[in-house]
This record gives C-alpha cells, structure tokens and sequence, in this order.
C-alpha cells in the first residue's frame, strides 16, 4: 500500500509545510519584502499541486486494491485484466510524484539554461553532442517543457559545435540537473570509411535561470559586447546584419554567444539572461576556487569524467556510471526515455 508518510513521499511533512506557508503569507508584514513574499507563493503553488496529485493517486490506488481483492476472490479473470492494464499507468503517476517530492533544492522549481558542447574529435563528437540535442528535445516534450533554442552553431560537415537551450516547466531545473556532465558514446563511425569504431564525448551544464526579482550585480564595465553576422539556425536574413551577439565576462572569462533572433536587441537580452544565471551558479560557491574549479572542468571532456555511457557496438547498452543503472534499448534511450536515470539520481542525491 502507497503510504502517506514514513516514507521518500512523505506528504504528511509536506502538508504541515503548506500549513506554515499559509499562516506565513497571511502576516500584515507578508508582502514587505517582495522577493522573498513572491518565492513563499510560489513554493505553496507547487507543494499544493504535488499534495492534490499525491492524494489522487493514492486513492486510485487504494480502489485498485479493494478491486483486486474481490477480483481473486470472485475469481474474475476480466477484472484482473483490466487492473493489470491500468497499473502501469499508476506505476508511472507514482514514480513522477516521488520525483517532484526529492526535487527540494533552492533553485530546482527554477527554468532552467542548458548548454551541450562537443568533446573533441571534430565531426564524430559534433555528431554526437546533436544527437545529445535531439535526445534533450524529445525528453523535455515528454515533460511538457518549453524550450527555446537561444543559441545554436552547426558543424563545417555535420553536428553542432554548441547549442544554448532556455527550458521552462514545473521543476525544470530540479529535473536538468541530473543531466549534467560528459556523455560517452561508443559506435561504428558513419564518417570513418573503414566503419571503424569510435568514442565520442560531449559535455552537458545546466544552470537555474534567473528570475528578474533576483539581483546579480553585473558592472557593465566588467562586459565586453561585440556584434556579428549570425550563421547557421535562423534562415537567410541572419547574414544580412550584425544581429548576432556575443558577451564575455572579462573577470571570470564567461562567454555568452546567442544569434538565433532576428533582433540584434532580443540577442543581447537573451545572451545577458545567460550570462545572469551562469553568474548566479558561480555566485553560490564559497570560494573563488571553487568557481575557478568549476568553469576548468567543462574543457576536460575526456575519458573518466564521462556520467554516462552510451554503446552501440559491439552490443548495445547504456550505463549511468553514478548510479550504474543501465538498459540495453538504446534507442529508447536516445528518443528521450531518460526518467529512469534522473529518477535513480535524485533518489541517490536525496540518500546521501
């Protein structure tokens, strides 16, 4: 039986929040301070949602039980039939609430920014950090994310050389961030003419995008902004101005690029919405050197970095070296069936 409490779910712990937020928001002083009054609001939003979810379900949960209880004593093979038939949809409700509940950290009901760069190895790891790409699209819709491509710079032959992606959703960077470290592949080379095997490598960051009542203080004077013509994603009027925008931050060496508006205006508004929330990411470590630490490891794409292996020959599996859960469908894998690696490393997280 599905229980309420003394478990990962733990809902009574999560009503007894809602009650304490409720009373909080009810203070004469509640809305003195905005931020903090509009994130309370949002966190009770999303505990109430996950509560009315929960109790659906165990309710569904519980009618299937006292139903199979008299299915086995009738003997009904129909019943039994049908119950069987609806479990895995239970199975699956289940599985997403006990996501939503482990998913507690500060920025995880943030949107979030995802960035996806190639190892390298030219081609073949281009290839890959697009099939990367297309896994993440599909994943996300799965998810009901919203995603904007704010970024994107295609390879000379094939693949991409980067890609910037701004995610919206319920949780979405609670749920992106399992997802960030370097991805191995393993195949036969399409591009190899001898159909020799390969290893690819890409590199996955995800960062809690930032919103406006949050202040990362960025002094203009640290930024140096410069225009070009865009290239690749957007079509031919791309080349026609210097629409496309790219922002370093001088102090930290942080480089935005975003071309995929027509607006040179709507770039650099999207470039600078990047850069606040890589910004805020670094803002949070406690040290200097942590940061330093931080933006060192995305040039090292290499072997023994990798979270997660991906082999297509000589036999097929893929392994999340965190968590060693593994499955060898691949392809499903690759079609964005990604639920089971994020569920084992939220549950792993919330265990440690």
């Amino acid at each position: 039986m599905l229980k309420k409490s003394g478990n990962i779910f733990d809902i009574d712990e999560k009503v007894k929040q809602i009650e304490l937020l409720e009373k909080k928001s009810s203070e004469d002083t509640f809305w003195s301070n905005q931020e903090e009054a509009q994130n309370t609001l949002k966190l009770l939003s999303n505990l109430k949602e996950t509560v009315s979810r929960f109790e659906k379900i165990y309710h569904e949960i519980a009618d299937l039980q006292e139903l199979l209880s008299f299915a086995v004593k009738d003997n009904d093979d129909s019943t039994l039939q049908e119950i069987e038939k609806d479990l895995p949809q239970s199975e699956k409700e289940v599985s997403g609430i006990e996501l939503e509940i482990m998913l507690d950290g500060e920025d995880d009901d943030k949107n979030a920014i995802m960035t996806i760069h190639p190892g390298a190895g030219g081609t073949e790891s281009q290839d890959w950090a697009e099939m990367l790409l297309r896994m993440y699209l599909r994943w996300l819709e799965t998810r009901k994310f919203t995603v904007n491509i704010l970024d994107q710079q295609n390879g000379d032959e094939a693949g991409i050389k980067n890609v910037t992606l701004e995610i919206k959703g319920r949780y979405s960077y609670g749920y992106t961030k399992a997802e960030i470290g370097v991805h191995r592949l393993i195949r036969l080379s399409p591009f190899d003419s001898n159909n020799r095997r390969h290893t690819s490598f890409a590199s996955v960051f995800v960062y809690p995008e930032i919103e406006d009542n949050i202040t990362v203080e960025i002094n203009p004077n640290d930024l140096r902004i410069d225009t070009f013509r865009a290239s690749g994603a957007g079509g031919q009027h791309v080349n026609k101005t210097d629409s496309a925008v790219r922002i370093t931050h001088i102090p930290t060496g942080i480089v935005v690029t975003c071309q995929n508006e027509r607006s040179q205006h709507k770039n650099k508004d999207n470039a600078l919405k990047v850069l606040k929330s890589r910004m805020y990411a670094l803002k949070k470590q406690e040290e200097i050197e942590k940061m330093e630490l931080l933006e060192k490891s995305k040039t090292d794409i290499a072997w023994g970095n990798q979270i997660r292996s991906y082999t297509l020959h000589p036999y097929n599996l893929v392994k999340d070296h965190r968590t060693n859960v593994e499955t060898g469908n691949v392809q499903a894998v690759l079609g964005g069936d990604l639920d089971r690696f994020v569920h084992a490393f939220l549950l792993q997280k919330k265990h440690l």
